[in-house]
């Protein structure tokens, strides 16, 4: 009997300890599975973020695409039962990663698309802005005909600023554009000192005077 007493408490002591390591096991291995689920969680709600981010874009940008809208689990995240064997998470978490990676690079294909849209529709409306501006010898040209006296370019410049305070118009580059004027007939240039001065072409008409000595002559 004392025999058979000393082997059944050696196999208890065993079985105690295996059920230990065991058990010991099993919670460490829960607290990670916890900690994966609690990181895909986070991950999963900046992905649905980015998502609403993009929708926004495209609403702003009046941009009508039938997208799939992803559906929320409502079901809470349990821990994997104590007999599933601890070879089959690796795999599970390598599939995690390539998911995500994969949404990750969609969202950010997403966003450089939308970025690039956005980029292009400014720039296409500039160039329409800057198209309709008249031009700068357009707007010297008007200047001069409304003018009764000459105008200096620094006058000129100094108008023209004030009559169109989106351009950057400078003294330098209407004196050079005056000039060009003048070399067409466009523009008449008068020397008063140090000083030239710019003024409308005069119509050539002959005056009434000439034509009458003219017509008597002949």
């Amino acid at each position: 009997m004392s025999e058979s007493t000393t082997d059944t408490a050696g196999l208890t002591h065993q079985y105690s300890t295996q059920v230990a390591a065991d058990f010991e096991t099993n919670l460490k291995e829960q607290e990670r599975l916890s900690g994966d689920i609690a990181a895909l969680q986070e991950q999963l709600a900046a992905l649905q973020h980015d998502h609403s981010v993009l929708v926004n874009i495209q609403q702003a940008l009046g941009v009508t695409q039938t997208t799939k809208e992803p559906t929320p689990s409502t079901e809470t995240a349990t821990v994997p039962s104590p007999r599933q064997k601890a070879k089959s998470a690796p795999r599970s978490k390598q599939a995690t990663r390539k998911s995500t990676a994969a949404q990750e690079g969609t969202t950010a294909k997403k966003s450089t698309a939308a970025q690039e849209r956005t980029t292009a529709k400014k720039s296409t409306a500039k160039s329409e802005t800057k198209a309709a501006q008249p031009t700068l010898v357009g707007l010297i040209r008007s200047h001069l005909s409304e003018q009764d006296e000459p105008r200096s370019a620094a006058e000129i410049s100094a108008a023209l600023g004030q009559a169109h305070p989106e351009r950057d118009i400078k003294t330098k580059v209407v004196r050079v554009t005056l000039e060009g004027l003048v070399a067409r007939s466009q523009a008449q240039r008068t020397k008063q000192g140090s000083s030239v001065f710019y003024t409308a072409p005069e119509t050539e008409t002959t005056p009434p005077a000439e034509a009458q000595s003219e017509d008597t002559n002949s």
